[in-house]
């Protein structure tokens, strides 16, 4: 049996292993191919992140050099599943890209700033989640003109929760303690446990439909107008109730991080 025939049969995982210990570059190819489509599922993804600088197929080309690099780097014994491994990566250089080229315009950024700030204040008058409406009313506009608002910062808070989660973690690690065990590190373990925890409650949280959004969207990988036919709604609509969870985790996490 040839090596092309024989890994035909096996599964990613084996060849994967396979690859760690004999650094078959032939079989590296076939590893970039079986993987490819997580660079393709990301870069659909984040497309509105970066078209105003990028095109799909530039940052496509981009990915498939980052999975050629993660191959390498991966460590099977960290007991993380090299989807969640490489997904990250990826999206992080999206977003380093997006910090590099500051592509969030300076009225999107106030309007959010804005947005949070109604929020804030009726989440601390109310005790509660505010609603859509009553943001709106706060803010002196039509629901319509604020779901129109809210779908423009979609994307902005989307990069705001990621910068901010990556900047926790970066800052965590850079305090760490020389020991290779997490649980040996009690100060990053617990710290990554809590923010696990509250990230979590905040989650459940959320309304049932942003719950399944997200569900939908970041664990099943589906895209946002896929999400529209399940839901039986517009892909606007998804686009919508997606930003609206995004924002309530990224002002919680906010308040969490800075001691709220």
């Amino acid at each position: 049996m040839t090596e092309q025939k024989k890994w035909e049969d096996m599964s990613n995982e084996m060849l994967l292993k396979e690859y760690k210990e004999t650094n078959d570059q032939e079989l590296k190819k076939v590893l970039v191919m079986r993987y490819v489509y997580l660079v393709k599922n990301i870069a659909l993804k984040l497309r509105g992140v970066y078209l105003s600088f990028a095109q799909v197929d530039d940052i496509i080309n981009e990915g498939v050099l980052l999975l050629m690099s993660a191959l390498d780097k991966f460590d099977p014994g960290q007991n993380v599943k090299f989807e969640t491994f490489v997904c990250k990566r990826l999206r992080g250089m999206i977003i380093d890209l997006a910090r590099k080229q500051d592509w969030v315009p300076r009225s999107v950024r106030r309007r959010m700033h804005e947005i949070d700030e109604a929020y804030n204040e009726l989440f601390a008058q109310l005790g509660r989640t505010p609603t859509d409406s009553e943001v709106a009313k706060r803010m002196g506009m039509s629901e319509a003109r604020y779901q129109e608002a809210i779908s423009k910062t979609a994307l902005c808070n989307v990069i705001s929760l990621d910068m901010m989660l990556d900047e926790r973690e970066s800052e965590t690690l850079g305090h760490r303690l020389p020991q290779t065990d997490p649980e040996a590190q009690p100060e990053e373990f617990f710290q990554r446990k809590e923010m696990g925890e509250v990230l979590r409650s905040s989650i459940r949280e959320l309304r049932e439909n942003e719950q399944l959004v997200l569900s939908l969207y970041y664990q099943k990988s589906l895209q946002m107008k896929e999400i529209a036919k399940v839901l039986g709604v517009s892909e606007p609509r998804v686009s919508q109730i997606h930003s609206n969870a995004i924002r309530k985790l990224r002002i919680r996490m906010t308040a969490y991080m800075n001691g709220a």
